[in-house]
């Protein structure tokens, strides 16, 4: 009997494959066309020995310099290159960068794992098994049906990531950026879930398809992370940035920017931004389809099958509405008392988010689902699946950025440059600034961006006779941005985690986004602090 010389392809699970958290593959692992493992063979191969050569022929320049700082920087550049062509998986890139700075000499062991310990590693921890709980229990598949079944949203995929940034934007002007990701970072994988079922039942795709690499699914997640930066500008407790640089501001120039004034001059920007956002991501990743029919029947019948709310789902909507709680409470007493105020001050501090985050994430672990039985609503095995490797990635950008800050490398790139290229005017320091700070935070969180580049920039605008409030809260505004790699900000971070952003497609549409924000950035705030009249 003759064998059939083309059995069928397997179908692909697609929750499996997109609620696996398999962040990190091997060529093997992708089906990917000829041509783009051509590609991506070149690249990671390209990266093993270009990234060692850039460090070597860095450190044996002349530079008029301190040695920690060209050490540290040589370092630097070599771990970007690791990053961006990935022969090893980006996390141990990111550790390779840590061994070789205590290795070298730039600051002892101690010292520069200590980041390790931020609060913000402690928010992905507890908000990555939040998410675990979310999506083993259905719960974020219930988020997804429900935003599916606003009318008129469903129908289309423009109207649906537009949807979901507005949510994202308006969460993140009062909670964390962080923490807005981390809470909806589920609801988005679940809906692209929902997509991508629809395109394969539709047989719209190959039975055996790719689901982390629909162009949707990319759109989506990256909308989720740079909508949570641009609704963070929004107000002055929406992102820690913004508290950086007014205090900063307010310090040196002696203008206090209250609440009302900051949310009236970013508020325009803000809604300019995701415009621009909008147009962005869906050009640079434009959909595989534009309209979704029949999605209200689909969606009526998913929600219609999932029936009542179970003991475990119920108790992972306890946890996660202590933990959200906790999280806006400190936006809540601004909005009630002012950010100078001693009751502001003592309740940011004690509801840390990265403590709220594990006090929330050990809720699962205390509410039963069957008590007689003693089983909580997760196992210790439930959490051991979290991504750890985006948490690894970030702790690793979190010790280049104070070691930028500590070693004063930071510093001495914003003079030197100031100091070759001679700005002297209002505009000239604004357009540096905003370009240091967007440099600075590809690199490094947002908050070490503005800690660093705000000091660099009033000194310099003061030395050139002309009032530094603009160019520093140009800076503070685009220490925001950052947008081209995951340890640019955490929500960068937390959408590569995801699994269905390619490098390269998050450095593609980043640097769109970072060009054409900075833009707005230089041209619209001088216009809105005039028209505010605030500084």
């Amino acid at each position: 009997m003759k064998s059939d010389a083309n059995p069928p392809r397997a179908r692909t699970d697609v929750e499996q494959a997109l609620l696996g958290h398999a962040t990190y593959r091997s060529l093997g692992e992708q089906r990917l066309s000829p041509r783009e493992e051509k590609f991506e063979r070149a690249r990671r191969t390209t990266g093993l020995w270009l990234a060692p050569l850039v460090s070597v022929i860095f450190l044996a320049l002349p530079l008029d310099m301190a040695a920690s700082q060209q050490t540290l920087a040589g370092i630097l550049l070599g771990v970007i290159v690791l990053w961006v062509t990935e022969p090893v998986p980006i996390p141990v890139g990111g550790l390779i960068g840590v061994g070789a700075i205590v290795l070298l000499g730039v600051v002892p062991p101690d010292e520069a794992l200590a980041p390790f310990g931020s609060s913000t590693i402690f928010t992905f921890i507890g908000a990555f098994i939040l998410a675990q709980a979310m999506l083993k229990h259905g719960v974020a598949r219930r988020f997804a049906f429900w935003i599916l079944a606003l009318p008129g949203v469903g129908r289309s995929t423009f109207r649906l990531i537009a949807a979901f940034g507005v949510i994202t934007c308006l969460l993140s002007a009062f909670v964390s950026n962080t923490a807005t990701v981390a809470m909806l970072l589920p609801t988005a994988l679940g809906i692209l879930t929902v997509i991508a079922k629809m395109l394969q039942d539709r047989g719209l795709v190959a039975q055996d398809f790719d689901p982390t690499r629909l162009r949707v699914g990319a759109a989506l997640v990256l909308m989720l992370a740079y909508g949570a930066s641009v609704g963070g500008l929004l107000t002055p407790v929406g992102s820690p940035p913004n508290l950086i640089g007014r205090g900063l501001i307010e310090e040196t120039t002696g203008e206090r920017i209250s609440f009302a004034e900051w949310t009236a001059t970013a508020l325009p920007l803000c809604a300019c931004m995701f415009v621009v956002l909008v147009l962005v991501l869906l050009l640079l990743n434009k959909p595989e389809i534009r309209r979704i029919e029949g999605v209200e029947e689909y969606v009526r019948d998913q929600r219609a099958a999932l029936g009542k709310l179970s003991r475990a789902e119920w108790n992972t909507l306890v946890a996660f509405g202590v933990t959200v709680t906790l999280w806006i409470t400190p936006g809540i007493v601004a909005l009630a008392v002012g950010t100078d105020a001693s009751a502001y001050a003592t309740v940011s501090d004690r509801l840390n988010e990265g403590v709220v985050a594990v006090l929330g994430a050990a809720l699962l672990f205390v509410l039963p689902t069957d008590w007689a039985r003693r089983e909580a609503t997760l196992n210790w095995s439930d959490a051991s699946r979290i991504d750890w490797g985006t948490i690894l990635l970030f702790g690793t950008g979190i010790i280049f950025g104070s070691l930028l800050a500590g070693t004063g490398l930071a510093e001495t790139i914003g003079t030197e440059s100031n100091d070759l290229l001679g700005f002297s005017s209002v505009f000239g320091i604004t357009v540096f600034a905003a370009v240091l700070a967007v440099i600075v935070s590809e690199t490094t969180s947002n908050t070490a961006s503005a800690a660093v580049v705000v000091p660099i920039i009033m000194p310099i605008a003061m030395a050139a006779e002309v009032d530094p409030f603009v160019p520093a809260l140009a800076a503070t505004f685009a220490a925001s941005f950052g947008f081209m790699l995951p340890v640019s900000t955490p929500q960068n971070a937390i959408a590569y985690g995801s699994g269905v952003v390619p490098i390269t497609t998050m450095i593609r549409s980043g640097a769109g986004f970072d060009f054409l924000g900075v833009i707005l950035v230089i041209l619209g705030l001088p216009l809105m602090v005039e028209v505010t009249g605030i500084g």
